[in-house]
């Protein structure tokens, strides 16, 4: 599969050795690398670096993510984004078994943003939250009408989830990835991907949201 990159403004791909370009489009033929490229070129304040396509196989589902959300969680039975308020894992598993292809988006922030004011941190949040959906409809625009997106962190669109009562943004709220039973470090392993825990604050953390597409 091929990567792009932002490096210095600059979009850089990597293509695997001895694969391939594909550029077809849609109805279940994959993405073209001129889309990607000009998927990139709309993110630039958010923090995201990569956008890589992959087959949806390497996606791992299982029990105890949703397990986690519930015990040690605290947006827990709290947000619309969040379990129990999206559906368990065997409805989850069925959604995405539906697609063959999805795209990794990949950032990386410094850990000290984790001690920055609520205010702040909700901030950039939501930059990277709406930059995400963003991608997604610009996708459907190009004809990936399944594409949906599931995003880093429970939602922080509202300074306060207006749960169990009517969410005040619907057309935005997406759930986060872990909320969808997927294990993210399994699934980048998968892929192939080291992702390190961050635990200096001078270390440089990995964010990721998924964008199932076809």
């Amino acid at each position: 599969m091929n990567v792009l990159s932002v490096q210095q403004g600059e979009i850089v791909m990597f293509p695997d050795k001895g694969s391939k370009r594909n550029n077809t489009f849609r109805s279940n033929k994959g993405i073209s690398d001129q889309l990607l490229q000009r998927l990139l070129g709309k993110i630039n304040s958010s923090g995201l670096k990569q956008i890589i396509p992959f087959s949806v196989d390497k996606i791992d589902v299982a029990e105890w993510v949703r397990l986690k959300c519930q015990f040690g969680c605290c947006k827990y039975d709290t947000n619309w984004c969040c379990p129990p308020a999206i559906p368990d894992l065997e409805k989850t598993n069925a959604i995405i078994r539906e697609y063959s292809l999805a795209l990794l988006l990949i950032g990386s922030r410094q850990c000290k943003e984790f001690y920055l004011s609520n205010a702040r941190r909700r901030a950039g949040q939501v930059r990277t939250w709406k930059e995400v959906v963003g991608i997604e409809r610009k996708l459907f625009l190009e004809g990936y009408d399944k594409s949906i997106s599931l995003v880093s962190g429970a939602c922080a669109l509202c300074k306060k989830c207006t749960y169990p009562k009517a969410c005040r943004f619907p057309k935005e709220r997406r759930p986060p990835i872990e909320a969808f039973s997927i294990d993210l470090i399994g699934t980048l392993k998968n892929l192939g991907i080291h992702s390190p825990v961050a635990q200096e604050t001078k270390d440089t953390f990995k964010y990721y949201a998924i964008i199932l597409l076809e």
